[in-house]
């Protein structure tokens, strides 16, 4: 640690109102996961384990354990539950036998996609309680302040694959909605075409 430029009753009261606001937080963030992959049967590491690898498209064992900021036999015990499952599959890149890979199944995808699809069928208190801020200010709070601090303790690179998900996220929404405004205007031209059949 470079020299402080604060004192310890500082450094005391903020380490644990950081402490006690995650804690809060993630008790609200957990009953939220819970009771959204609840009728899935999985639990909320294996809903993150399966994220993770749909997301980064053929992760390692290792990669899973450090965006998913777990122990690497919690990622594997998880992982190879969801391959027997038939969720996840193992492999080996023949340019890196050393590693082990985990990459989604299309039925692991199916599941993944159902699941967004039905976010709405459960409770979200984060959400609920972010609402009156979006209200205000027209957006979602961002956390700025506590991207910051993650980007310092974990690294760039855990921060390019946080992002890098969102922003799939982001795109497979853009890609469903565009698919579905197709839909729409081909159900409005059909609809047209009837019409102007009937005069």
């Amino acid at each position: 640690m470079t020299e402080q430029k604060f004192s310890p009753k500082e450094a005391m009261i903020y380490s644990q109102r950081v402490a006690q606001m995650s804690k809060a937080l993630w008790k609200a963030v957990e009953k939220d996961w819970q009771q959204w992959i609840k009728p899935y049967d999985l639990n909320i590491n294996e809903h993150h384990i399966l994220w993770i690898a749909y997301h980064l498209q053929g992760a390692t064992i290792s990669d899973i354990a450090k965006f998913g900021v777990m122990h690497v036999s919690t990622a594997f015990n998880f992982s190879k539950k969801l391959e027997e499952r038939g969720y996840l599959q193992f492999f080996k890149k023949d340019d890196d036998r050393r590693n082990t890979y985990v990459s989604v199944t299309e039925e692991g995808e199916e599941l993944l996609n159902g699941m967004n699809e039905r976010y709405y069928d459960s409770d979200h208190g984060i959400l609920d309680g972010s609402l009156p801020m979006k209200g205000i200010y027209g957006k979602f709070p961002e956390f700025l302040e506590v991207m910051s601090v993650i980007r310092n303790i974990y690294g760039e690179d855990f921060m390019e694959i946080f992002e890098l998900g969102f922003k799939r996220i982001d795109n497979s929404f853009d890609d469903d909605l565009a698919s579905l405004n197709h839909s729409e205007r081909e159900l409005n031209k059909t609809a047209e075409l009837q019409t102007a059949d009937e005069k």
